[in-house]
């Protein structure tokens, strides 16, 4: 009997406890992000947070024109999970949303390069740099199609290979059997779920 129907939904919810856990326990801790997992049926729905300094290398807000690109380049590759996150093939999965963000109470829009304040505004940086709230988070949400579901008895992390500087992701996956935590590090970036499927 299935009765995992609002997967989805515990997956958000996870992740927000998660993520309000993680800023009032530590704040983020660099080197370690999170990815939530449901499958359901034909639909795999993943929610994925890291901090800046794990993609990017900073967390300050971008102003020149390389971090800037920076910031780009890493979204890019955030909005393509299967090259992040390799399920097998024979699962046939496609993406069919994704949506990625840099989140930061100091990143602002890309409008303000107008201004020549930028000594003031990089004093401001200093100054906050150690609080909380100038802290900056890559979060992506994806839904994948998977036409067989069942292969997924594995994911390859190449996440690892495109950004050196992530150390470990923690893991929770939801499925028909019930919801499974992980940690998976750098060294060992292979995850078994054949137990899951």
């Amino acid at each position: 009997m299935r009765k995992l129907s609002i997967p989805v939904l515990c997956l958000t919810l996870t992740t927000a406890a998660v993520a309000e856990e993680s800023r009032e326990l530590e704040a983020h801790e660099h080197g370690v992000g999170q990815l939530n997992i449901a499958i359901e049926g034909t639909s795999v729905a993943m929610e994925f947070e890291a901090p800046g300094a794990d993609i990017v290398g900073f967390e300050y807000e971008a102003t020149s024109t390389e971090d800037r690109a920076l910031i780009d380049q890493a979204l890019a590759r955030l909005a393509s999970p299967l090259e992040l996150f390799g399920l097998p093939a024979a699962a046939e999965c496609v993406v069919s949303e994704a949506n990625v963000a840099l989140k930061g109470d100091d990143h602002k829009s890309h409008d303000d390069d107008h201004h020549d304040d930028h000594s003031e505004h990089e004093d401001h940086a200093d100054e906050h740099a150690s609080e909380e709230e100038s802290h900056t988070e890559f979060q992506a949400s994806y839904v994948l199609a998977c036409a067989k579901p069942e292969a997924i008895n594995k994911i390859e992390f190449v996440y690892f290979e495109q950004f050196p500087n992530a150390k470990e992701l923690e893991l929770q996956v939801i499925t028909e059997q019930g919801a499974s935590a992980y940690e998976v590090e750098r060294d060992n970036p292979t995850l078994n779920l054949s137990s899951l499927m």
